[in-house]
């Protein structure tokens, strides 16, 4: 795997990642921090970047020959699981418009469409920190393990 930029090892040494978590990666663009999670999680695990560019994804898939890790064309805002497809447990966000704060709708549809798809106390951990803030998306906490 090719040495993540100092910025996003940072961001990935700040994920409270452990073997075994799903973890949805929003605006994954050529899916270095996507690879580096998916090893983080280790093969129990998964990892699925999704990006708006299906460029992006397209250049992603081609870097990319872990099992445990898949790729999406979508938007924060239109983003819903598949028949099947079980909840995430942890969702991070680098650099993506809709969580940006510049438009609120955008953001509000996001934030719902993530709360329907991850695990009662799961967090989406953005850019809006030093080097990440963490945002509860379920008022509820987490069940006892």
């Amino acid at each position: 795997m090719a040495a993540l930029s100092a910025r996003l090892a940072a961001v990935l040494d700040a994920l409270p990642l452990r073997p075994g978590m799903r973890v949805l990666e929003l605006g994954c663009g050529p899916g270095a921090l996507a690879r580096a999670i998916a090893e983080r999680v280790g093969p129990e695990g998964f990892v699925l970047g999704v990006d708006r560019s299906m460029m992006a994804v397209q250049a992603a898939e081609r870097q990319s020959d872990a099992g445990n890790l898949k790729f999406r064309v979508v938007n924060a805002e239109g983003f819903r699981l598949k028949a099947g497809e079980e909840p995430f447990d942890l969702v991070v966000a680098i650099r993506v418009g809709a969580l940006d704060g510049r438009h609120p709708e955008l953001e509000a549809a996001a934030m719902e469409r993530l709360r329907a798809a991850t695990v009662p106390g799961a967090s989406l951990f953005i850019d809006r920190g030093d080097p990440l803030e963490q945002i509860a998306l379920h008022s509820e906490p987490a069940p006892a393990a």
